[in-house]
């Protein structure tokens, strides 16, 4: 019989869900039973992946951004006992859920609950070094202190240099069993013709999704290029519109997506990390616009800006003719480092 894993993003955009992609299809190739647990637009992405998959809904986080940036690390606060009781439910679910489904290991994807005492639990995040201004130590803090529940905690970068989180996931953390596992992406690099002058990839948390969604359809009325823009908007069908030299999708699936980024000539995206992953391996020119307020991805964005990698601004200060500046950066690089998955998943087999 199969040994049953369960594996669970945080549905916080679609990074967490998107990058777990690759570690499911290792799973499937190793021989184990991948079931995926999340919620929302996470969930129904990963459904629409793998469709033939068990899934299971967990308690909500429910993230959400403020409208203004200035006021996102207030909200957070405002909303951290309501996580604490989420954090605490999907827990207790999750003993239900290994109990029901007869799960031999866990992989949770920034869950924080989802440790149990009895399996083998892996917690996957790229942030050991949690930001937030004056009070990173105390996040950085409170953040260890749920890690160190688990069994392990595997870091999607590599151990040395080069890197591309930076001091985000390096640090030194004596107490935690920590696993540097190499970038991961569910995308490959094929040689290919460029036909795509411009792809806008959006996701997140609303309202600041929406916000940029419309910034970005005003500026790009004056493009004379074609362009591609993936709003990252779930639903049960897929919707394509388009208008002039714009073709509007609301979402694509990973086999679509690969195809489309490796057919682009610039990317315009969050700095989300997943996303610097996935451009990385491809290989990509882009131009970043971190969400306003979000020090992990304004972090990410200055750091590979200073390093001549990709250009950036603030959302309130973008234009397009700002991609111009694209032209003096050289664009991401692939580690080209191959995951141990033999070695990564020896805990289930326990």
């Amino acid at each position: 019989m199969k040994k049953k894993i369960l594996i669970a993003p945080l549905n916080w955009g679609l990074g967490h869900a998107t990058r777990c992609i690759p570690i499911i299809n290792a799973l499937l190739e190793q021989g184990f039973e991948p079931v995926i647990a999340s919620d929302g637009v996470a969930l129904s992405l990963l459904q629409k992946e793998f469709p033939a998959l068990n899934t299971v809904a967990l308690p909500s986080y429910n993230i959400t951004y403020a409208k203004k940036g200035a006021y996102f690390k207030l909200k957070l606060l405002k909303d951290t006992p309501r996580l604490l009781q989420t954090i605490k439910a999907e827990k207790e679910a999750l003993k239900a859920i290994v109990k029901t489904h007869n799960i031999s290991g866990v992989i949770s994807d920034n869950r924080l609950g989802l440790y149990h005492k009895k399996v083998p639990c892996v917690f996957i995040t790229h942030q050991l070094t949690v930001l937030s201004g004056k009070t990173t130590w105390l996040s950085t803090k409170m953040h260890d202190k749920f890690i160190k529940k688990f069994d392990e905690c595997w870091v999607p970068d590599s151990k040395g240099t080069p890197n591309l989180s930076g001091k985000l996931a390096h640090k030194n953390t004596p107490n935690i069993p920590v696993k540097y596992i190499g970038p991961i992406s569910r995308f490959e690099k094929r040689d290919t013709e460029t036909s795509i002058d411009l792809l806008i990839l959006l996701s997140g948390p609303e309202p600041q999704r929406s916000l940029l969604e419309g910034k970005l359809l005003q500026e790009i009325e004056g493009y004379k290029g074609r362009i591609v823009f993936v709003k990252g908007v779930m639903a049960q069908r897929q919707h394509i519109e388009t208008y002039k030299n714009a073709t509007f999708y609301n979402f694509m699936t990973s086999e679509a997506l690969e195809d489309t980024i490796n057919k682009s000539k610039l990317v315009l995206s969050r700095s989300g990390y997943t996303t610097v992953m996935d451009l990385a391996k491809l290989e990509k020119n882009a131009f970043f616009i971190p969400t306003p307020g979000q020090s992990e991805q304004e972090y990410l964005a200055k750091r590979l800006k200073k390093q001549g990698f990709i250009a950036s601004c603030k959302q309130k200060e973008f234009t397009i003719d700002l991609l111009k500046q694209t032209e003096h950066y050289k664009g991401l690089k692939s580690f080209n480092i191959e995951v141990d998955y033999d070695n990564l998943f020896t805990p289930f087999l326990k």
